[in-house]
């Protein structure tokens, strides 16, 4: 006997495992309000346990759910259910409901063997996709790899996790907690490593980490630790790709050491950017040996070489506890002479801070973003060209902000910025909304799916005999195809019953009979039969029919029996 299937939340039923990671555990599902298959994420018992972490995972899920875009896995919903364990204790089993993904991760595809150059370069193109979507939206992913990356079997990329990354994170008391949970520092950037402040950048430098783990067979940096990999990343320059393989060409070399580069300033600073320059080494030139010595010289320091043996030294002197020291420390009047130089400095800088006035006034030099939010785009582009500010229209959906009025800019309202600084205004569309599509003459069940495809839900399913069409086909839609509704907005179907109802045409002559039956709004195809059994009337009646009265199948053919005897 089979367990009952779990149900989470009253509407989400767990079926299958489909995959496992550092924090959580998938599973195929199905959505029992909507209709249509999901993929359902379950947090680990001990990450659920921490309250402040299931809060801050269900804010950082909410706002994944609000972005849509073909290269991100869509999130439809977060929760919280709860199990009791063997022993009585009742615990809180957060989750998240995603769209369901066929194809295989991007790790696995790694994993099978070389991935040829332009299949290289067109999974980090679709990686980019996503993230300057998701950057203009205000959210870092913060664990860009290749086991958070999908292949779909059409050959789609599709990113998922964001804004999961970021709530682990922020929950977490330690680096080396965060590294733990998040499985591995193979993609991390220098500022995660070293557990700073992180923004659009550090999602850049994981993508360069995976174009090059893409082009080379491995990752820049391993060890055999995490944190190993952490330090490697802050303090080493990786060997250009195509020292590792030869058929890499090396303008790409070029392009994977920008992303890489250890500060944030010197990579690209945004996906477009990233994009753009992937995109020429198609036809580009490669760049020379020297240029390519001279680039990694730029972004690395001029011997990395070295530079990393140096950095294995002092890791070895921070980790080694059987070295002694081998000198004496410095006299006891350095101390003091020391610290009375540090005392005068200290002084001397809080007078002069003291000493300055504050300043309200802008410098000259800058501007100020005003706040446009609740103008419409005219209004608020003349406003930001009156600061010597360059508007740049996106339009997005809002469920708050009425349709044309600015939501937000960035950088942000009261932003000190540079004179002829590019400013994007995000302005309503109003609330999102979807297209019914057209369903009139598709069967029934594709229809259905055409219905989840477009986010609605299917409604009541009525049927209704109609001549022309075979049975389930759709013959109307409410609301019909074209219009724009809400997502989630039920969409009911009349379909073809795929039959007719004829009436007992017995004692009827033969010519009305044969008129009713053969009919528009029938269509039955109507065979006389001559009875000379019996004796013939004028004009001839119709003494029995082949079909019953009642529903009969279209298009069918019924036989009329008459008499002819004398």
């Amino acid at each position: 006997m089979t367990a009952e299937p779990r149900v989470l939340a009253g509407r989400y039923r767990v079926d299958e495992p489909i995959g496992r990671g550092g924090m959580a555990s998938v599973f195929r599902g199905f959505d029992l309000t909507l209709g249509r298959d999901v993929a359902i994420k379950i947090l680990d018992r001990e990450l659920s346990a921490d309250s402040t972490f299931r809060t801050r995972f269900r804010l950082e899920a909410q706002a994944a759910s609000r972005m849509s875009h073909p290269t991100i896995v869509r999130v439809y919903d977060a929760g919280e259910d709860s199990e009791t364990t063997q022993d009585g204790v009742v615990r809180p089993v957060p989750f998240i409901v995603m769209e369901l993904v066929r194809g295989r991760l991007l790790k696995d595809i790694i994993a099978a063997g070389p991935v040829p150059v332009g299949e290289a370069t067109r999974y980090v193109d679709g990686i980019l996709e996503a993230l300057e979507y998701s950057h203009r939206a205000g959210v870092v992913h913060r664990d860009i790899k290749p086991g958070n990356v999908m292949v779909t079997e059409a050959g789609q990329v599709k990113v998922m996790d964001f804004g999961i990354a970021r709530a682990v994170s922020d929950s977490s008391s330690t680096v080396a907690e965060t590294t733990a949970i998040l499985g591995t520092a193979a993609y991390f950037s220098p500022e995660q490593a070293k557990g700073e402040p992180v923004d659009a950048r550090a999602d850049l430098y994981s993508a360069g980490v995976v174009l090059y783990e893409l082009l080379a067979g491995r990752p820049p940096f391993r060890g055999e630790t995490p944190v190993a990999v952490a330090y490697q990343h802050v303090s080493e320059a990786p060997v250009p790709p195509s020292e590792v393989n030869a058929s890499v060409p090396r303008s790409l070399d070029a392009v994977a050491l920008r992303a890489m580069a250890k500060d944030p300033f010197q990579r690209y600073q945004d996906a477009a950017s990233f994009r753009e320059d992937l995109d020429r080494t198609v036809d580009g030139k490669s760049p020379s040996k020297r240029k390519l010595s001279t680039l990694t010289s730029e972004l690395y320091g001029p011997n990395p070489r070295q530079a990393a043996e140096t950095a294995r030294s002092l890791r070895q002197l921070s980790t080694d506890t059987t070295m002694t020291r081998t000198q004496a420390g410095p006299p006891v009047a350095w101390i003091w002479g020391g610290l009375a130089v540090l005392a005068v400095l200290l002084i001397a800088v809080l007078l002069w801070v003291l000493s300055i006035q504050p300043r309200d006034e802008v410098p000259s030099s800058a501007r100020v973003v005003p706040d446009v939010s609740g103008m419409t785009y005219e209004r608020a582009a003349e406003e930001l060209e009156k600061q010597d500010l360059v508007p740049f229209r996106e339009d997005e959906a809002s469920d708050d902000v009425p349709a044309d009025s600015v939501i937000r800019t960035d950088p942000v309202a009261e932003a000190t910025v540079s004179p002829g600084q590019e400013v994007i205004v995000y302005v309503s569309r109003g609330v999102e909304t979807t297209t019914v599509p057209t369903l009139e003459g598709l069967k029934r069940d594709a229809a259905l799916a055409a219905l989840r495809d477009a986010g609605l839900s299917p409604g009541s399913i009525t049927a209704r005999n109609d001549p022309g069409l075979a049975a389930d086909t759709v013959i109307s839609a409410d609301p019909a195809g074209g219009t724009e509704v809400p997502p989630d907005t039920v969409v009911n179907l009349v379909v073809a019953s795929g039959q007719v109802t004829i009436n007992d045409v017995r004692g009827y002559t033969l010519d009305a009979a044969t008129r009713e039956l053969e009919a528009d709004d029938i269509g039955l195809t109507v065979e006389p039969i001559a009875d000379d059994s019996c004796t013939a009337t004028e004009p001839a009646i119709v003494t029995q029919q082949s079909l019953a009265p009642g529903d009969v199948p279209v298009h069918s053919t019924i036989q009329l029996t008459y008499c002819t005897g004398t």
